[in-house]
């Protein structure tokens, strides 16, 4: 009888099954099996290779498995307390259960054409007896080859060479996805190759405008998109201003962490937002109804600098803007310094923030003339560059928290109120590098002001059109919850037991075996699993040229000891851009 792909290839049979434990199979090979290998139509099959895919028949329906481990029989009967003798030679194979489909035959210019239709998550289980069988290469080139209406290429199958791996734009955007790898494992060339991969898609050759904001907090991906538009404190083209801050946000960076106890300043400081947000909203003619500490109102800031513990200069208080708003509240006709001890303290913090150049980008005070909501939007949406990068390098933590706060709750914010129609036309998708500063595991996040952003646009993002990508070198410090919400995984080498263990607790069941191979990955080579590709699967991430690739390569010490020592002149312009806190001062 001819062989047909719904017909089990019987040279391709090397195990039967001895136990199902739900999505989890267990197979004891053949005895006849004396090489862990089989050749079929030429090609060599290896038998037992960590994430192979096996098969089991079921008519026209096939069940797929992967391969998570192989041992000796006598291993599996003692882990579970069988005392019979077994064959010194017997081996079991262990597969988990992923996925199933079904050969449909058609006629297609009147040739008899086969196809697959596949589908995840399985509705039909084996049962003990039944033979497992490698899957031919021609099988797996049907698998893989499936791919959605819109994805682009991310890599190539290990294992089954030329076979290319497509990764879904909609499921890996639209649902979240997590990129995860120990340092030097490429984990930044493979968040590169996801943007390129999405950036070069030409979808049916119609208009493509796809909207990337990067959160990068080392400069990295500026080199890797340099014809895209870069946002930076350096050059001044990062524009967040004060009064885009939230109440929160704004509290945490004028009062601080260790004054939140302090309610009378807390008091006071939200009395002088709103009455400075009314105050900026009349100017440019909004209705003041509903106006709140937490409105993106403009308002102007005053001249805190040189005041006295009264809030004076030279005999006249100080009474524009957030400033003169803070001084309004004072008690009046009372000189006593203790009374005025606590306005004064924020003021003298509001002073200090405006004199920090590292700064200039956020306390620039509103001139008054216009409204520039905007046009702040707009840097991060509008325009024809695909790619934003936000330049975090130069700022402090506290300030970097502050401005990725800032984006991320903006582009969360226009999402939440645009319309149906604006949201659908208007996708965007925030990539977080370092994403433990943001969402840690326990304690304190480095950048407490971005962690309730970050945390809600994961939970509730993708009902208004925003993505979230989340990218860590420590899996175990991101927390669970919010890692649980990726529906994505692109895992590369991890070498540290906890951070493999917390991989393994947030990937689905039948998938968690694959964390026993991460430590053993090669540079680039990943474990991708969830929605956005048609099989879980190990993948070589494709390689990308030096101009695509962000500059995240280690230092070549050989290379920079082979060169002219430092001289004093560099090092001068080296103290030049330490003492003011400006890498282009001196270039």
């Amino acid at each position: 009888m001819q062989n047909t792909p719904d017909r089990p290839v019987e040279n391709l049979a090397i195990a039967t099954i001895i136990e199902v434990d739900g999505t989890h199979i267990v197979a004891e090979l053949d005895v006849n099996l004396l090489e862990l290998s089989r050749i079929y139509r030429g090609d060599l099959y290896p038998i037992g290779q960590f994430g192979s895919i096996l098969k089991i028949h079921f008519g026209r329906r096939v069940l797929y498995a992967y391969v998570s481990r192989l041992r000796m029989k006598s291993d599996f009967d003692r882990e579970r307390g069988i005392q019979e003798a077994t064959r010194g030679d017997a081996r079991v194979i262990e597969a988990d259960l992923f996925g199933e489909a079904e050969w449909e035959q058609s006629s297609e210019d009147d040739k008899s054409v086969w196809r697959m239709r596949f589908e995840r998550g399985v509705s039909t289980f084996p049962l003990p007896q039944q033979r497992l069988y490698l899957t031919p290469r021609l099988e797996l080139y049907e698998l893989y080859g499936q791919q959605a209406d819109c994805a682009f290429e991310l890599g190539e199958h290990v294992g089954v060479s030329g076979a290319k791996c497509f990764a879904d734009i909609n499921a890996l955007a639209c649902k979240h996805t997590a990129i995860l790898g120990s340092t030097g494992a490429g984990k930044s060339a493979a968040v590169a190759a996801v943007i390129h991969g999405i950036v070069d898609l030409k979808a049916n050759e119609q208009l493509w405008s796809p909207r990337i904001v990067i959160l990068d907090p080392h400069d990295e991906y500026s080199s890797a998109f340099s014809d895209n538009r870069k946002l930076s404190t350096d050059d001044g083209t990062l524009l967040l201003p004060y009064w885009l801050l939230s109440f929160e946000e704004t509290l945490s960076l004028i009062i601080g962490k260790s004054e939140y106890a302090a309610t009378s300043q807390t008091n006071i400081l939200r009395n002088a937002l709103i009455n400075a947000r009314i105050e900026g909203a009349l100017e440019l003619g909004i209705d003041t109804e509903g106006i709140t500490a937490d409105s993106p109102i403009p308002y102007r800031l005053g001249d805190p600098t040189g005041l006295d513990i009264f809030g004076e200069r030279e005999g006249v208080k100080e009474e524009i803007g957030l400033v003169g708003k803070i001084n309004a509240q004072r008690p009046e006709g009372s000189r006593s310094q203790s009374n005025h001890s606590e306005y004064a303290k924020i003021i003298n913090k509001l002073a200090s923030l405006v004199k920090d150049s590292r700064l200039a980008f956020m306390m620039r005070s509103w001139d008054g003339l216009e409204d520039p909501i905007a046009s702040i939007a707009g840097q991060f949406l509008a325009g024809d560059e695909p790619v934003r990068i936000v330049d975090l390098s130069s700022l402090p933590n506290e300030v970097a928290g502050a401005a990725s706060a800032a984006t991320a709750r903006l582009l969360f914010s226009i999402k939440l109120w645009q319309t149906s129609e604006e949201r659908a036309s208007t996708p965007v998708v925030l990539v977080c590098e370092e994403a433990h500063r943001y969402v840690p595991n326990r304690g304190d996040a480095q950048y407490a002001a971005a962690q309730d952003a970050i945390r809600r646009i994961a939970k509730e993002g993708r009902k208004y059109g925003i993505g979230i990508v989340l990218v860590s070198q420590r899996p175990s410090d991101v927390e669970p919850t919010v890692l649980s919400q990726c529906n994505s995984w692109i895992v590369l080498r991890i070498t540290n037991e906890a951070d493999r263990s917390h991989v393994k607790s947030v990937l689905p069941d039948s998938l968690s075996g694959l964390t026993s191979v991460l430590s053993g990955l090669r540079r680039r080579e990943a474990i991708v699993v969830g929605l956005a590709t048609v099989l879980p699967s190990r993948v070589l991430i494709r390689q990308l040229t030096d101009e695509q690739l962000p500059q995240s390569h280690d230092i070549d010490f050989v290379e920079g000891w082979q060169k002219s020592a430092a001289t004093t002149e560099s090092l001068e312009k080296v103290g030049m851009r330490w003492r003011y806190q400006n890498r282009r001062l001196g270039i």
